[in-house]
């Protein structure tokens, strides 16, 4: 099992918990893991390890959201998200993991900022539709493959549509559930999804767990408006810390 010392496997046990709090409603969680586990091992090593976590943490969020989902939205970003894997498989060993992580965060930032200056605009409910899916879409699943960063550039196509904080949520959660199982297959044939890695992603696995039910909670309490604030401005402190791995890292 990889050597971790008693700082590390705190650091991986609060990256757990930020996958299976995402997994329970809180999208913009999940992004701090890879940064967080970067802190005590190589990214491509936390993107490794916990792509376990993510695909098992799925099944809780699956569950918790059977039902709170809107089809035209996973229809509409989907085919491009899994384009997006491909291309990042196509392209692992060309593109530089920063420069993609410093473009997410400054997406993500830019989209934040706008929706915090201008909140009247956030609030008018845009519809779905193929052009803006497939873009973002295929954006979110390419920068999903890098380094489980596909948060933002989903975000920015799907919040302005404005749905129900639980259908936001569910959505959110088949969404990067068909992406991380997509994942696995390229991971795998990188060699990123090692017997180590599986070992300590599966001691990992039962505290991702537990908190998806503690992201389902704290969503079902919190109010609609406070809901979307809250992530626009989670959405913000993420792209900032991405922006600066991204420069620094």
């Amino acid at each position: 099992m990889i050597e971790l010392t008693l700082q590390g496997w705190l650091i991986a046990v609060l990256a757990a918990m930020a996958v299976g709090l995402a997994k329970g409603g809180l999208a913009m969680v999940g992004i701090l893991a890879v940064p967080l586990l970067s802190l005590v091992m190589s990214p491509v090593q936390a993107a490794g390890m916990m792509l376990p976590v993510y695909v098992l943490s799925d099944m809780g969020g699956l569950l918790a959201f059977r039902r709170a989902l809107d089809p035209t939205v996973l229809r509409t970003a989907l085919p491009g998200a899994i384009a997006g894997v491909g291309l990042g498989w196509a392209t692992a060993h060309v593109v530089p993991d920063r420069g993609v992580t410093t473009i997410v965060g400054l997406i993500g930032l830019s989209f934040a900022i706008n929706a915090l200056i201008k909140p009247d605009l956030s609030s008018q409910a845009r519809k779905p539709d193929i052009a803006r899916g497939s873009f973002w879409g295929a954006l979110a699943g390419y920068t999903s493959f890098v380094s489980h960063a596909g948060a933002p550039p989903y975000q920015v196509y799907v919040q302005p549509l404005r749905l129900p904080s639980l259908v936001f949520a569910g959505t959110t959660t088949w969404f990067f559930a068909v992406v991380n199982f997509v994942k696995l297959i390229p991971y795998a044939a990188l060699g990123q999804l090692s017997a180590n890695n599986l070992k300590v992603a599966a001691v990992l696995t039962p505290v991702a767990l537990v908190s998806v039910w503690i992201g389902l909670r704290i969503v079902r309490v919190v109010p609609q408006a406070l809901f979307y604030k809250l992530i626009t401005w989670g959405l913000a402190l993420i792209s900032l810390r991405l922006v600066w791995q991204g420069l620094m890292g």
